[in-house]
């Protein structure tokens, strides 16, 4: 049914690892669980099941409804995030929301912006950086939205006002934020760029600010894309606001 690939390891503790192995797939729980039994300590015997049949044989006798499966002393301990349980570690809950998508795109876009300033030989810490940050930061939650434009919308569609009357504005927003992001990056076409970045700012601060202020409801942001756990609420104003100003800022240069 399964066989064992190698043993790593050293020491007394001593684990048996079932995990699929096979031609057309890795288990990527299985490698994490491999190596978290090596960190902490665990001669791994590694058994792969390297079929389709093989994999739901083992679930069968096991009476388990997936694989990877760990064992140590004779008891079996459970999936990757049991595993995790067992050593006691922090197990992440899928639903649970988190803003660490937003805190990344904006944290990049400011090195980018940086980095660019950096390579023309000048300050970093100037008004011409603040500029490309925001801007960079709007092409890059572009990207997020245009990579599941379905999966964006319809989340989108939850609380933007606009959207809910207009609804082909839900699939246009992506590519106005993305365009005026590139023309303000470029220094290029101000007059249409930030028009259109004060308006899809103003109507995107305006349905956040009901949805969560006045509304009161906990509801998850499309700012990062569709099926984000990102909450709806200061961060995502925060963006909104950005854009207005941004847009402003550029008109009055």
């Amino acid at each position: 049914m399964a066989d064992t690939n190698t043993r790593t390891g050293s020491g007394e503790k001593h684990a048996k690892l079932y995990r699929m192995v096979t031609p057309e797939h890795i288990c990527p729980f299985g490698l994490k669980s491999k190596a978290l039994l090596e960190r902490k300590g665990y001669t791994v015997e590694d058994f792969h099941l390297r079929s389709r049949e093989s994999t739901d044989q083992f679930k069968a006798e096991h009476n388990v409804k997936t694989t990877p499966q760990t064992f140590i002393n004779g008891d079996r301990i459970g999936g990757y995030d049991a595993l995790k349980k067992y050593f006691g570690l922090d197990v992440a809950d899928p639903d649970e929301k988190t803003y660490a998508p937003v805190i990344a795109i904006f944290a990049m876009a400011f090195l980018m912006a940086a980095a660019a300033r950096i390579a023309l030989s000048e300050s970093v810490f100037d008004v011409r950086t603040l500029e490309w940050f925001i801007a960079f930061a709007m092409c890059l939650l572009a990207v997020q939205k245009l990579r599941d434009l379905r999966a964006f919308s319809n989340q989108f569609l939850g609380y933007d006002l606009l959207a809910q009357r207009v609804v082909p504005y839900a699939y246009v927003y992506p590519f106005a934020e993305a365009l005026a992001g590139v023309l303000m990056i470029a220094g290029a076409m101000i007059w249409l760029a930030s028009p259109v970045a004060i308006f899809i700012g103003s109507v995107g601060a305006v349905s956040v600010f009901k949805a969560v202020y006045v509304d009161k409801r906990e509801l998850k942001c499309a700012c990062v894309g569709g099926n984000s756990n990102v909450p709806l609420g200061f961060v995502s104003l925060t963006e909104n606001l950005m854009m207005i100003a941004m847009g402003v800022w550029m008109l009055a240069k």
